[in-house]
C-alpha cells in the first residue's frame, strides 16, 4: 500500500501530483473549492483539520506524512514592495507548531523570505524545466522535519537562457522580454501549463502552484525516511534495539 500524505493548503494539486509520482496516496485539504484537484479532495480549513483528534475522518494512524503550503503573500517580494505585507496572514509559525504535535514527518513549503527553519531551496533551472527555449524562474523553500538537502540554484549556469516567470499575469501572445533585462516573460496559458507540468490546471492555478517536479524529489526522500522509521519501529517491537 502507498503511504498516505495529507496535502494542506493544497490549491490545484501541483505539489500533490509530485508526491503521487513519488509513491504516495494523497488527500488534499483547502478552504476554497478545488474542482480540478487530481486526487481526493476535502474542502475544509487546514488549521482546523490539524486541530482535530482525527483529520476529517482519517485517524492519525492512517496518515504517514503531511505537506503544508501556507499562504505566501505576507512573505512575498511584491507585498514588501507595496508595503502591505502586514495585511496578509502569517501562518507558518502556528502551522509548524501544530505539525510538530502530530509526531509525523512534515514538509512546509513557501517562498524566499519566509521564516522557515534551515530550508532547502529548489530551483526550476536546476530541475531543467523549460519550454520553447525559456527556463522556469521559480524558487521555492522546503522546511522538513527530517534531513533533506537539495542542489544549488542553477540560474547563473543558465544565465544566457531566456526566463519565464509564471507568477502573476502575463501576455497571451507576444513575449515582453527574453528575461535578460527588464521584466521576464510570463508565458501563455499553454506554455505555463507545460513548463509547470500541470496540464489539468488553469494558468491562474499554475501561478500559485509548486511544480510537481519539486515535490517528486522531496517525496522520494520522504519515502526513504518513512521506510527507515518503519524499520526502526519494527526492530524496536521485536526487541532488537
Amino acid at each position: 500500500m502507498r503511504p498516505r500524505l495529507l496535502d494542506l493548503f493544497c490549491g490545484a494539486g501541483g505539489a500533490a501530483m509530485g508526491y503521487h509520482r513519488a509513491g504516495f496516496e494523497v488527500v488534499g485539504v483547502d478552504v476554497n473549492p478545488q474542482p480540478r484537484y487530481p486526487f481526493q479532495f476535502i474542502q475544509a480549513d487546514a488549521i482546523e483539520a490539524l486541530t482535530e483528534e482525527s483529520i476529517l475522518g482519517y485517524e492519525w494512524s492512517g496518515i504517514d506524512a503531511i505537506h503544508a503550503s501556507p499562504p505566501c503573500q505576507a512573505y512575498s517580494d511584491l507585498a514588501h514592495r507595496w508595503g502591505n505585507a502586514d495585511d496578509h496572514p502569517r501562518l507558518i509559525e502556528p502551522v509548524r507548531e501544530l505539525l510538530q504535535t502530530t509526531g509525523l514527518p512534515y514538509v512546509i513549503e513557501n517562498v524566499e523570505g519566509a521564516p522557515l527553519r534551515d530550508p532547502t531551496l529548489i530551483c526550476g533551472s536546476e530541475r531543467g524545466l523549460t519550454v520553447d527555449g525559456y527556463r522556469l524562474r521559480r524558487h521555492r523553500l522546503f522546511e522538513t522535519s527530517w534531513p533533506f538537502h537539495g542542489w544549488p540554484c542553477a540560474c547563473r549556469r543558465y544565465a544566457d537562457m531566456p526566463v519565464m516567470d509564471v507568477s502573476g499575469g502575463g501576455p497571451t501572445r507576444k513575449p515582453r522580454t527574453d528575461g535578460g533585462g527588464g521584466r521576464p516573460y510570463k508565458g501563455t496559458a499553454d506554455q505555463v501549463r507545460e513548463i509547470m507540468g500541470m496540464p489539468w490546471a488553469t494558468k491562474a492555478e499554475c501561478n500559485e502552484a509548486i511544480p510537481p517536479a519539486y515535490t517528486r524529489l522531496v517525496g522520494r526522500r520522504l519515502l526513504a525516511h518513512i521506510d527507515e522509521r518503519r524499520r526502526y519501529a519494527h526492530l524496536d517491537q521485536v526487541g532488537l534495539l
